[in-house]
């Protein structure tokens, strides 16, 4: 039996724990590894995400914004004078807009707006800018300067949109015939309206109206003329001291309206005041009793009858009276009147006695069948409907003779004055481009030709010896009729408020043109002057003869005028 050596026990029990320290720590070793590798696998993970998506972003475009559907922007066409001048047009301008949900700064951002747009409203971008709303507009149809400023303030979440913008370069001289666009480049007023009416807002609505897709529209209307026209009126306004003044340039032979102004007007590239009621356009668009223009009507009414000529005569010495009202002259000659004589000197009397043998039905039937009753058709929308009593009776026959008791429209009013010397015929009017062919298709017969020889020669007549004499024009034979109406204040005539007209026709034998000139509430050009017709609407109408009549192809003729010139020749 062999004895076992304790010494060797010992060791070999020393050897075993060392044996089993080894494969703890080979066990431990590969646990740590395993965590390292678990570590490094996900930071991996984690850094390859965001790597991937950083590179998405990176081939990816800005997010597209959704801009409101609402406000799409429009082309529109050229609107151009009758001789190609450009009197609106399209400009491309920019619009500020902001996605409120990437601003950082709400305050800071309206802050830095302000120093560039100073009449920014504080508490209602604050309001648009704290929504969560993708889009809202700041401010539409910034200047080019504005929005470099605004670019250069670095402000997060703005930007800016390319739209549409309606710039008229003459500014007010035509406004109340180009009327006016809205924001959205949309026409709300004058031809701009009439345009989209005719099918350019359901071509915009299709997607069809594009700038290359659109032929410019041509209006009648020759822009030295209206220039003219604008320049005498607004000279009128200071002149005499009037809160009013309008007129307007008529083709005799076509009905085209050659120029046409109401003062005062409104810029529409800034109309911020077209709304405003003395801004009102009162040729069309306005009604007033026209005074002793009416006594043209009234004339050319009697002598078209067959039962008045030239040569007959009424009682004039004494006033009229008529249930309880007493019709008398303004400058009574006091003594019986021929025909010729009771239109130059606008007596009241004789022209109330003409009217009452024609009688109140045909007296209404005449103006009725002139126009002067219905609400005029052209294409202009702002167009006011006259206004005559329910039911007449003598005395408004009598008054309405010379000018008192229907109102009607001044452009209205001297479409059918044309009609009374161009031969008979009344033409619609148009603020489009007709021609005389055109013309003579739609003409209706009014009076008879001999009639308006009679009319022409009373208006020729009136400026040579009558109340028209200061609307004179050498070279052109002006002719017309002078209106002084006193206006209705409070339900009563006013003694001092007067609304003053002259009607135009030149060259008075065979007339081209018919100009009509109103001015309201005119006073004295000097002080102790009076403020009639003949002294401010009558020189008006002379001057815009005088300035337009070469333009407009007449020539002067100056082979009735006596006396022989003298020519030196050295």
């Amino acid at each position: 039996m062999s004895v076992l050596n304790p010494f060797k026990l010992r060791m070999r029990g020393a050897d075993a724990g060392k044996q089993g320290i080894q494969v703890k720590a080979k066990s431990g070793s590969v646990r740590s590894r395993s965590r390292i590798m678990l570590a490094m696998g996900v930071v991996f993970a984690v850094y390859g995400t965001i790597g991937g998506r950083l590179v998405q972003l990176g081939m990816t475009g800005e997010p597209v914004v959704a801009l409101p559907q609402t406000r799409p922007t429009a082309s529109r066409p050229d609107i151009l004078d009758r001789n190609g001048q450009v009197l609106a047009t399209d400009i491309k301008t920019a619009s500020l807009f902001a996605e409120p949900r990437r601003i950082v700064d709400i305050d800071e951002a309206i802050e830095k707006l302000q120093t560039v747009l100073p009449d920014l409203d504080y508490t209602q971008t604050y309001r648009k800018l704290d929504s969560q709303a993708g889009f809202v507009w700041l401010r539409r149809q910034l200047s080019p300067r504005q929005q470099a400023d605004i670019l250069a303030l670095g402000i997060p979440g703005m930007g800016f949109r390319t739209e549409k913008r309606r710039f008229y370069p003459g500014g007010s001289t035509a406004s109340h015939i180009l009327g006016l666009v809205n924001i959205d480049n949309k026409g709300i007023a004058g031809m701009e309206k009439y345009i989209d009416d005719q099918g350019l807002a359901d071509l915009q609505a299709l997607g069809l109206a594009g700038p290359d897709t659109l032929e410019p529209v041509k209006l009648s209307i020759d822009l030295r003329a209206q220039h003219v026209l604008h320049d005498e009126l607004a000279d009128a306004l200071e002149r005499y001291h009037a809160i009013a003044a309008a007129g307007a340039v008529i083709n005799a032979r076509t009905g085209e309206i050659l120029a046409m102004a109401s003062l005062p007007d409104y810029d529409p590239n800034n109309p911020y005041n077209a709304l405003e009621k003395d801004r009102l356009n009162r040729v069309s668009a306005g009604v007033f009793e026209m005074g002793s223009t009416f006594k043209l009507f009234t004339t050319a009414m009697a002598l078209d009858s067959g039962k008045i000529g030239l040569n007959s005569t009424f009682d004039a010495s004494k006033p009229m009276r008529i249930g309880g009202f007493t019709i008398n002259d303004f400058h009574g000659k006091r003594r019986v009147l021929s025909v010729p004589e009771i239109f130059i000197y606008s007596s009241n009397i004789g022209t109330a006695k003409m009217a009452e043998v024609i009688g109140v039905e045909g007296h209404r039937a005449f103006l009725k069948k002139a126009g002067l009753l219905d609400r005029m058709q052209t294409e202009l929308p702002e167009v006011a409907t006259p206004t005559e009593p329910k039911e007449w009776k003598r005395l408004h026959s009598i008054t309405i003779s010379y000018g008192h008791g229907v109102a009607t429209t001044p452009l209205q009013t001297a479409v059918a004055a044309a009609a009374m010397v161009n031969g008979g015929k009344l033409f619609p009017p148009t603020f489009l481009p007709r021609t005389e062919e055109e013309a003579e298709q739609i003409a209706q017969q009014v009076i008879s030709p001999e009639t308006s020889a009679k009319i022409r020669y009373l208006f020729r007549l009136n400026v040579e010896t009558g109340s028209g004499k200061r609307a004179e024009a050498q070279g052109y034979y002006v002719g017309g009729k002078t209106g002084t109406a006193e206006k209705v204040v409070n339900g009563r005539y006013s003694n001092n408020k007067r609304f003053n007209a002259f009607i135009a026709a030149y060259p008075s034998n065979d007339p081209d043109y018919v100009v009509a000139i109103v001015v309201d509430e005119p006073e004295g050009e000097k002080p102790g002057m009076a403020a009639t017709s003949g002294l401010n609407a009558a020189p008006i109408a002379g001057n815009v003869i005088r300035r337009t009549a070469a333009l407009l192809g007449v020539e002067p003729d100056f082979s009735h005028e006596s006396g022989a010139l003298l020519v030196s020749y050295q």
